[in-house]
């Protein structure tokens, strides 16, 4: 039996004390610490058969740190079993061992992940720049990186109601991460009026009729009384009530005598 069909529950029995696992969505993520990032990817390539490596990048986490992710994949027999180990570094000193020695094509993965997250790999034979151009300063991935080019030029997406001519009230400006408050961040910085409040709703009251923010009742109408102007186009205007024209029934006609076209004149 693969120990790999024992997992969640032998997580801290294969990995350590200090591993945790979980199953999602036919995909086992184990969470172990930094120490046993090297021992944990040499147990998943040994133990668990885990010998085809798919990728490795990072997830920048708020107050917690970079959330290093290594994806490997088992491909014995006909059933393929999925692995992700995961293991967290602090923002304050983003450093971990490299994984090249165990999986040679981590080397490209993590040259990406230190270009793009400042995560340094230990280690690793030759963690030179890889997509961005010479002399680029700072991690497009994190979470805290401002986009410079945003405070040259507008973000498209910032116009809301009421920025336009139209003159209408504005709506609380929204701004996407990485696009800072040209108020707080760039040239000019503390020279922008502070943003227009919008004004408050007046609440609807219950009054009489004709009462602002209150709707006139509708009178209801039954089926056999039909609709108002049905009722017009029947009594003309002119007609009193007590004068209104008296319907005159209508003739029956057998079959035998047909209809009154067909008869003879007399």
């Amino acid at each position: 039996m693969n120990p790999y069909d024992r997992l969640p529950d032998a997580a801290a029995e294969i990995f350590g004390e200090e591993a945790t696992a979980e199953r999602q969505y036919d995909l086992l993520t184990v969470d172990v610490p930094v120490g046993s990032w090297i021992v944990a990817l040499e147990i998943a390539r040994d133990k668990l058969g885990c010998t085809y490596f798919d990728w490795l990048s990072a997830v920048d986490e708020p107050g917690t740190g970079f959330r290093v992710c290594a994806h490997v994949v088992s491909l014995e027999g006909r059933k393929v079993r999925r692995l992700l180990v995961r293991t967290t570094v602090s923002h304050e000193a983003p450093e971990l061992p490299s994984a090249v020695g165990i999986y040679a094509g981590a080397g490209w993965h993590e040259r990406e992940t230190h270009e793009m997250f400042g995560v340094d790999f230990t280690d690793h034979p030759h963690l030179v720049p890889l997509l961005l151009p010479e002399g680029f300063e700072g991690y497009p991935l994190r979470k805290d990186f401002i986009l410079a080019a945003r405070v040259v030029k507008a973000w498209p997406g910032a116009k809301e109601p009421g920025e336009s001519e139209h003159g209408g009230p504005k709506r609380r400006q929204m701004l996407p991460p990485g696009v800072p408050d040209p108020n707080e961040w760039g040239p000019l910085k503390g020279q922008l009026p502070p943003a227009p409040t919008r004004p408050a709703r007046a609440a609807r009251t219950a009054g009489a009729a004709g009462t602002p923010g209150e709707r006139p009742a509708r009178r209801t109408r039954s089926a056999s009384e039909g609709s108002a102007s049905q009722a017009q186009a029947e009594v003309p205007a002119s007609a009193e009530p007590s004068e209104a024209p008296a319907v005159q029934p209508r003739r029956a006609r057998t079959a035998s005598e047909g209809p009154a076209s067909q008869q003879a004149p007399g």
